[in-house]
């Protein structure tokens, strides 16, 4: 990363799209994990479905136009994930961005 780079996540969504053994949950409660639509999670309730690699919340073309289906809501894996941060960097890089 060079000094001053931005990173706009709205413009990427590489983290929401590197591996389906990311978005595990870890430390979410029941109350919290209860507010994430039952569609977006994985049948065995360990994280959030993906399609392949993808998160299933995602939407968008990866690199042009990204969102988050359920920002407010979505795990801490996903909070956890700062723009220009070590994970963030491997996700952008096994995308070229």
């Amino acid at each position: 990363m060079e000094a001053g780079e931005i990173f706009d996540c709205q413009s990427c969504g590489a983290c929401c799209c590197y591996s389906s053994q990311w978005p595990r949950f870890s430390t979410e409660d029941d109350a919290q994990l209860a507010l994430i639509p039952a569609k977006y999670v994985a049948s065995d309730e360990s994280g959030m479905r993906c399609v392949g690699v993808r998160c299933s919340a995602l939407t968008g073309e990866i690199g042009k136009t990204t969102a988050c289906g359920i920002y407010d809501v979505r795990p801490e894996v996903c909070r956890s994930c700062m723009p220009g941060d070590p994970e963030c960097l491997m996700a952008r890089k096994a995308h070229n961005l």
